[in-house]
């Protein structure tokens, strides 16, 4: 598409646009002068439904005249409410049922995956991770090799780019991992780079990976919700999300986790285990010696957390209506690729402001990440100033997320002035 810097051409696009009703469904907050704000921040927090309250405030109302029969009764049971979840999160994921669950926090769900997917051995026994992976996952592999006995000075293989590149090229992955061969035990990248917004080849990743016998696993927090997924076609073995950004399903909400289909009928894949992991026609039994259900839910260790899970499911309804990723990617691909339109516009040289971003859609979701060679965080707190809310992450970059649901292209053009007048001045 040929793109205009004008307020006219943005409306047009919104008219045009099969989602513009979706926005509706959202709570904006106000910006300093008391108008809705141009919210860009949806890859830290997504915006509130305006059916989440009801929903939690529907299980608070099981709570109080069902009390413990609420395991049991009424229209939305909690012993089984994790099952009310699957099928739209395998959607958004790319996987079948069996292999998702949802349960904890993201950084927990990770832990629990690494405890059956990281199994080293005296010579396979290191991990491959991104540089700068968002620091969750490194406290994460640090300890987990540290619990092996292991020393992650040794262990943990950092990835980086290019001298002078923002962004890792894929054959450069892949190289490592053939280099490693028989010595890596386990992959473990984010499907997006949170810093740099960089979309990584999955599925590519996955096969090198596979072919020198390692397992292979994702964080998804920012992809989940963001771009397609095709997590059992690229047989990928493990990965977790949180929920909070692209689902919209509020802060520190519940998470979601893969575990392949291959590994559905292995009881004997090691994991640390709880009592909502049991198989449920026996759980009530209460016996010694632990039988996982089948599937992801197997990892599963105490009963859910009905509250946020509510308003999970109220989220995902609304990720359903719209048409599930591919209809949100498309809208995605224009409004991120139109905020880059305007970017590019200020003919700013790279020693002062650099999209780190790759300019290809494929490798890239909602974020743009600007990376502000001079007066960086003067810049950030002016957008704030005026009620553009992006996020800013040190040393001096701020990420920019137009997100399908609810911001328009008309929210992009104001922005884009924001970053003109800006510019302008300085």
């Amino acid at each position: 598409m040929t793109f205009e810097p004008t307020l006219d051409f943005a409306r047009q696009l919104d008219a045009q646009d099969p989602l513009r009703d979706f926005r509706q469904q959202f709570l904006i907050p106000p910006a300093p002068n008391g108008e809705e704000c141009l919210y860009f921040c949806g890859n830290s927090l997504g915006l509130q439904p305006r059916t989440a309250r009801a929903a939690a405030e529907q299980q608070f109302q099981n709570w109080q005249q069902l009390a413990v029969e609420g395991h049991f009764k009424g229209e939305t049971p909690w012993m089984h409410f994790h099952q009310r979840l699957e099928a739209a999160s395998a959607r958004i994921v790319g996987a079948k049922p069996v292999e998702v669950v949802v349960m904890n926090n993201l950084t927990t769900n990770l832990h629990l995956l690494l405890i059956s997917f990281y199994q080293p051995t005296a010579t396979r026994y290191k991990v491959l991770m991104e540089g700068g992976a968002f620091p969750s996952d490194q406290y994460a592999l640090e300890t987990q090799v540290r619990m092996r006995g292991l020393d992650p000075d040794e262990a943990l293989v950092e990835l980086t780019p290019r001298p002078g590149e923002h962004t890792l090229r894929t054959e450069d992955i892949l190289a490592k991992i053939e280099e490693l061969g028989d010595s890596l035990a386990t992959v473990l990248m984010g499907g997006i780079n949170y810093y740099t917004g960089q979309v990584y080849d999955m599925a590519a990743i996955t096969r090198a990976g596979h072919a020198v016998g390692a397992m292979v696993g994702f964080d998804l927090a920012h992809a989940a919700g963001n771009i397609p997924l095709h997590l059992h076609d690229w047989d990928v073995d493990f990965a977790c999300w949180c929920s909070y950004k692209y689902l919209n399903s509020g802060p520190g909400g519940v998470s979601g986790a893969f575990v392949h289909e291959r590994f559905a009928d292995q009881p004997e894949l090691v994991r640390l285990a709880g009592w909502w992991g049991y198989d449920e026609k026996e759980r009530f039994k209460m016996k010694k010696g632990f039988r996982p259900m089948r599937g992801a839910a197997g990892w599963q260790l105490s009963n859910g957390a009905i509250l946020t899970m509510a308003v999970h499911e109220a989220a995902l309804a609304i990720h359903e209506a719209a048409g599930g990723m591919e209809a949100l990617r498309r809208k995605s691909e224009l409004l991120t690729g139109y905020l880059e339109f305007l970017i590019t516009r200020l003919n700013l040289p790279k020693t002062r402001l650099e999209i780190i971003t790759p300019q290809d859609p494929a490798q890239r979701g909602c974020q743009l990440s600007l990376l502000v060679h001079q007066g960086g965080r003067d810049l950030f707190e002016h957008l704030m100033a005026v009620g553009v809310i992006g996020d800013w992450r040190e040393p001096n970059v701020i990420r920019l997320a137009p997100v399908p649901l609810y911001n328009t292209f008309e929210d992009v053009y104001r922005v884009g002035v924001v970053l003109a007048e800006w510019a302008g001045r300085n």
